[in-house]
């Protein structure tokens, strides 16, 4: 459904993106955030999926700045290729890269982001710096170390009762900073639980997630 396209941040960055587009008159956008594993098959699935729904997906390739077109299987070798990857972006830059696709889809209205993982913890980025009008993240380990930052627009955020990687005390840290974010906690799911490429993969909580999300970027778009 999508097709992959060039992108130039206001620093003079390059860098890929998926896009795809509804069949009909878009309802807005929505900024689609990779997890660790880079824009790969499930990422440009998701994307194809809320075009699907009715809005203008893009997917910004983040990992550009470090190495182009990264694409990690769910594996031991890729899950350790991904956090090294990771390391080499800095904060700031990705900042700059998700304005730039929030900019090039800003002409059909509003713009949401939307993210998973590493995503989740940029989705937040991007609700505290990004100009979005809608947050959606998904697992972000890294969001509770943030809360010195304040969200200028809506945010809701979904997280598995099962994650290893994110205790429910962090969670509860943000439930008890920012009390005005809408906060998801999925009975026995594990991290990563929206992909079916993963073991902690939840048919259920996945279904759960994604009707509050959608429901979410209607009321907000």
């Amino acid at each position: 459904m999508g097709q992959p396209l060039e992108l130039t941040a206001s620093d003079g960055h390059a860098f890929g993106a998926y896009r795809a587009d509804p069949a009909g008159a878009p309802k807005g956008a929505i900024v689609v955030i990779q997890e660790i594993f880079g824009v790969n098959q499930h990422i440009r699935a998701l994307t194809d999926g809320f075009a699907a729904d009715g809005y203008v997906a893009i997917a910004p390739a983040l990992y550009d700045r470090a190495e182009k077109g990264v694409e990690l299987g769910y594996d031991e070798e890729g899950r350790q290729a991904g956090m090294a990857t990771r390391e080499k972006v800095e904060w700031d830059d990705v900042v700059k890269d998700i304005i730039a696709a929030r900019e090039a889809v800003a002409d059909v209205g509003k713009v949401g982001i939307v993210g998973y993982c590493y995503g989740g913890t940029v989705t937040w980025l991007g609700a505290c710096k990004g100009g979005f009008d809608a947050a959606v993240g998904y697992y972000g380990g890294g969001i509770h170390t943030l809360l010195d930052l304040d969200a200028g627009c809506p945010v809701q955020l979904h997280f598995g009762e099962k994650d290893q990687g994110i205790p429910l005390e962090n969670v509860d840290k943000i439930r008890g900073a920012k009390s005005d974010v809408d906060i998801y906690v999925y009975d026995g799911a594990g991290h990563g639980f929206v992909c079916d490429e993963r073991a902690s993969y939840s048919e259920e909580a996945t279904n759960q997630a994604r009707t509050r999300t959608l429901d979410f970027f209607a009321a907000n778009l």
